[in-house]
């Protein structure tokens, strides 16, 4: 088979793309062949090692696939159409390849109707957002919760699960998302280069903010902090080399809390429940992606050197064998 992969840990250009053998799947795993994978942050941080994880190698890189299954087995039927995001970490291999195996407590049937290039752009932004929410986050109905960067992929599935919650959602985006952030039911959208930003949300939020989720990257503790409830929760799941100063004085009397969060450490039980929340929403014509780019799946290392240099902004690359 054809495969995206390194053979040791380093910068986007020890891609290669070529023949592998094919995977063999072993028990309590199924052999999918992939009809298309994206290319998400975290798969540059795992190629590069700044997430450090056990691989094989040669080491097929990405974490997302949509595929149909070439041979039953564990429960699945020949010619489903199956999805998966939690490949390419942990001693798995990737997903950027034309064959892939993935373990059956990993797989999941995509609903019919439901486009995979489409799909496969929502699955890691929509679970990351789901867990952040209620994993972590603990929201209740009728809470209030402010995302950050609601505009990218990951902030707008925040939305969307939030509002479908019946949480009140406060939202900070560049102006020119505003109308989209507002179309997935955020209740405020407030430019986040305003110089009065802290002071606007707390207008919006006189009762302080329940649950705080910034996508970018950025952790403003000092604000966040001065904009919670009593018992407010702030997930952090992003910026892997920030250093944020904390005010642990303003956050222990509100009996508030920080809690760090990463897809790649979430239980298989963690992502199935995530996975039947995307379904749910896939099936109900939400979670769909602003703007999805198609590339073959020989385009692995300039997609990674292009989102390293932030040239991607927003836009998901989805990559066809």
């Amino acid at each position: 088979m054809r495969a995206a992969y390194v053979e040791r840990l380093g910068p986007p250009g020890l891609i290669r793309y070529g023949e592998l053998p094919d995977p063999v799947p072993g028990p309590g795993e199924v052999l999918v062949d992939v009809l298309a994978t994206a290319v998400d942050p975290v798969d540059t941080l795992v190629r590069s090692g700044v997430f450090r994880t056990p691989l094989p190698f040669p080491f097929v890189v990405g974490r997302d696939l949509v595929g149909t299954v070439a041979a039953p087995g564990s429960g699945f039927a020949a010619g489903e159409t199956v999805w998966c995001n939690s490949l390419g970490h942990d001693g798995r291999q990737g997903a950027a390849a034309e064959r892939a195996v993935v373990p059956a407590d990993r797989l999941y049937r995509l609903p019919p109707g439901v486009d995979p290039g489409e799909a496969v752009a929502v699955f890691h932004p929509a679970a990351t957002a789901h867990l952040a929410l209620f994993t972590h986050g603990g929201l209740r109905p009728g809470e209030t919760v402010l995302v950050g960067g609601a505009g990218g992929n990951v902030g707008g599935a925040l939305v969307e699960f939030a509002v479908h919650a019946h949480a009140r959602v406060l939202a900070t985006a560049a102006p020119r998302a505003h109308a989209h952030v507002r179309s997935l039911g955020a209740a405020h959208v407030v430019d986040y280069h305003a110089d009065d930003l802290a002071a606007r949300l707390s207008a919006l939020a006189p009762d302080g903010v329940d649950v705080h989720i910034d996508t970018s990257g950025r952790n403003d503790l000092g604000t966040a902090v001065g904009l919670l409830a009593h018992r407010g929760r702030i997930v952090v799941m992003s910026g892997a080399r920030d250093t944020p100063t904390l005010p642990v004085g303003a956050l222990y009397m509100k009996d508030g809390s920080v809690r760090g969060f990463a897809l790649s450490n979430a239980t298989t039980a963690e992502l199935a429940d995530a996975a039947r929340a995307v379904n749910d929403l896939l099936a109900a014509g939400a979670l769909r992606p602003r703007l999805v780019e198609y590339r073959p799946l020989s385009a692995t290392a300039r997609v990674h050197r292009r989102m390293e240099q932030g040239e991607l902004h927003g836009r998901r690359v989805v990559l066809r064998p």
